[in-house]
């Protein structure tokens, strides 16, 4: 019971720091607190050279590592591949399918009478396309997915996806609103608020099914499997943790220049509170040279966040700025806001979907540890089920 209490009191930690920190500047409450959906309020700060050349070197260290780990320390590891079965696409894909084309259509069109539609669009638009991840996977993985095997996984997934997701809407008011809602008028306060609810039950599945498609390649797979061995001690876990506790407060009082820590601190400070306590994080597996599970949910998410961001941008720019999609949600990011590609998200922005993956892991572990349910979402195929025994 004192390691859940203490794990309580670390996520509790995580709303009250930055709140404090944000009272601390403001000497009250920030520009537009409170305000569903998140509206801009401040004008950041505007770009900045050294800012964002400092970004750009880490990026492009992050890019490096991602793409030649061998430098890095990581060795070759053997590919044992498993014999695939001809298994067809399961009937959920096929059904999800043209649902998945049809939203795109409308939300992207303004054709005709299906423009009524639009504001309709983004949850059974996204949830066709978790669907559609999962029927990859089922084929490629011999015929066990997230949903044949796991169900209850899933729904899980998507309780905990609309509340964590509340969450970071809340952390957002503490760094003046780096994305917002400009539509918000489409529908009425209550309806924004149950939308967006049903809107933030696709964050985590999508995500994790994206993790579970790049599981299905054994080279991918294998290619973070064996690497540098890091044992995070309890004094480095007790670092961690408390940077994490300054960042989170330094981040309500320099809302600017911290900007990024919003996905940064849930990080040591989570992670290590479940490490300390003897609890199972992605981090874990690194004592024994596997990074596989950390870097491939991160990589997961920035595959996903390709797909949030060109269908968010299209459905603006395909409609001429008209406000039909509540869902649609512009940046305002300090310093670092140069370089678009069909997408409202400048492109260093990118590299921030990478620590967000690891977020929603840890808040997912979070959830299940408090609550006590199974957090393993990983599947077997058929094929190393067979080859196990």
């Amino acid at each position: 019971m004192k390691k859940i209490i203490f794990l309580l009191f670390t996520f509790a930690l995580i709303f009250i720091l930055p709140l404090l920190g944000s009272l601390a500047k403001w000497d009250g409450l920030p520009p537009g607190y409170g305000v569903f959906p998140v509206q801009n309020n401040v004008q950041d700060p505007g770009f900045n050279l050294i800012y964002f050349i400092g970004a750009c070197c880490i990026a492009a260290f992050i890019l490096v590592f991602l793409l030649f780990p061998r430098l890095f320390g990581f060795k070759k590891e053997k590919i044992v591949r498993v014999a695939k079965t001809s298994v067809p696409f399961p009937i959920w894909f096929w059904a999800a399918f043209p649902i998945l084309l049809i939203c795109w259509f409308i939300i992207w069109s303004r054709a005709g009478f299906v423009s009524l539609l639009e504001p309709y669009t983004f949850v059974p638009l996204w949830w066709a396309f978790i669907l559609i991840l999962d029927g990859i996977v089922y084929k490629r993985n011999n015929g066990v997915s997230l949903l044949s095997s796991k169900l209850y996984i899933m729904q899980l997934l998507a309780i905990v996806s609309c509340f964590s997701w509340f969450a970071f809407e809340y952390l957002n008011f503490f760094v003046m609103e780096n994305w917002y809602y400009p539509n918000k008028d489409v529908f009425s306060n209550f309806g924004n608020i149950f939308w967006f609810a049903l809107s933030y039950t696709t964050v985590l599945p999508a995500i994790i099914e994206w993790y579970l498609l790049l599981q299905t390649f054994p080279s991918l797979k294998k290619r973070y499997s064996n690497g540098p061995k890091i044992h995070l001690n309890k004094p480095l876990l007790i670092a961690f943790y408390i940077v994490g506790l300054i960042l989170a407060f330094a981040m309500g009082y320099f809302p600017f220049e911290l900007f990024f820590v919003l996905w940064v601190a849930l990080v040591p400070m989570l992670s290590a509170a479940m490490g300390l306590i003897g609890f199972w994080t992605p981090f874990t597996s690194i004592k024994n040279g596997n990074w596989s599970p950390l870097l491939l949910i991160a990589i997961a998410t920035v595959a996903n966040g390709f797909f949030w961001e060109m269908w968010n941008f299209g459905s603006e720019w395909f409609n001429q700025g008209i406000p039909v999609n509540p869902n649609y949600w512009k940046y305002s990011v300090p310093y670092l806001d140069k370089i678009h590609i069909f997408s409202e998200m400048p492109i260093l922005g990118y590299f921030g979907y990478l620590f967000f993956g690891v977020n929603c892991w840890i808040i997912w572990l979070t959830g299940a540890y408090v609550f006590k349910f199974d957090p393993n979402f990983e599947i077997v195929g058929t094929g190393d089920k067979a080859r196990e025994h």
